[in-house]
């Protein structure tokens, strides 16, 4: 169904591009800065649901409504922006030390710390227009269209590139989180790490809307 050869390039290709710091990974950092192993691993799987919808949707091309409509490109780049800030203030606002090996929730109400941070990383990933314009840059450079079956390609192509970058991602995120635990003792450096958290938040939203397109 694929080039053999052009996959063994993507293969490289997409685990260079995922190993390179970027925003969602830096997005990982701050979430298990915050919640710990398992907040980092949730976030990372968030960023994977969005990263799969970004691929389906460049598969059946409704991508290519960005570059007809650059009006929704803006509308969502903005979006995306505010979301972040919304994140960033409430990080600034958290004055609470997360419980260990928690997300942040109660001993008795361990789960919704962690949803929490799936969905803001599935949503802060969604709201980013620069991954949308990436996979139509991207995937279509590894199709060999003379193989046909074009959806095909590009679902495992699409797929091959969300399972690396969970997996790289995940690793990120369960190595800050373990950090952050053996930090957050002094409830003092709790503080510093939601500080840093909303600072990530808020140079990621800055870059969303001041990058070049």
């Amino acid at each position: 169904m694929v080039d053999v050869s052009l996959y063994a390039a993507f293969l490289v290709a997409a685990l260079a591009l995922c190993v390179t710091p970027g925003p969602d990974m830096m997005f990982i950092v701050a979430m298990g800065g915050r919640g710990g192993p398992a907040t980092g691993v949730m976030a990372a799987l968030g960023v994977a649901s969005g990263a799969l919808v970004h691929a389906l949707a460049a598969m059946f091309g409704m991508s290519a409504l960005f570059t007809n409509l650059p009006v929704l490109y803006h509308v969502l780049r903005w979006g995306g922006a505010a979301y972040l800030l919304y994140l960033a203030i409430r990080a600034f606002r958290d004055r609470s030390a997360p419980a260990a090996g928690d997300g942040g929730a109660t001993p008795g109400n361990p789960g919704p710390g962690r949803l929490r941070a799936f969905r803001q990383g599935m949503v802060t990933n969604l709201l980013n227009p620069k991954v949308i314009l990436f996979n139509i840059a991207f995937l279509p450079q590894f199709v060999n269209p003379g193989l046909g079956h074009m959806v095909v390609q590009f679902l495992i192509l699409g797929l091959t590139l969300v399972l690396i970058g969970l997996a790289v991602d995940a690793s990120v995120g369960l190595l800050s989180g373990r950090l952050s635990l053996m930090l957050q003792r002094s409830r003092r450096v709790a503080r510093g790490l939601n500080v840093f958290s909303g600072a990530v938040f808020t140079g990621l939203a800055v870059r969303l809307v001041t990058a070049q397109d």
